[in-house]
């Protein structure tokens, strides 16, 4: 029963957190950006760039910001899976 509750608040303090004026990054599933990709992501401000596998710096500094904790949850581990996944499909 401990368990269920733990659970429960955990997901609702993960709720409501981002800002309403602004929309949180998507992910994008290059690990090491190259050429104009590169030039691009690094004239972006840094809570402004998507979200990227194995960044956990610029990844921590936007989940801070946007959801007031700087700890991934399940969703990021999907997410981050999930691009470079199909990022590898549409290099086939």
């Amino acid at each position: 029963m401990n368990t269920y509750l733990m659970i429960a608040v955990l997901a609702l303090g993960q709720t409501g957190s981002i800002p309403p004026d602004r929309e949180e990054p998507r992910w994008l599933g290059v690990v090491v950006a190259r050429g104009d990709l590169r030039d691009e992501i690094e004239a972006t401000p840094i809570l402004d760039r998507p979200y990227r596998p194995l960044h956990f710096y610029g990844n921590t500094v936007r989940r801070s910001y946007y959801r007031g904790t700087m700890y991934p949850n399940g969703g990021d581990v999907f997410h981050g899976v999930g691009s470079m996944v199909r990022r590898s499909r549409a290099l086939k």
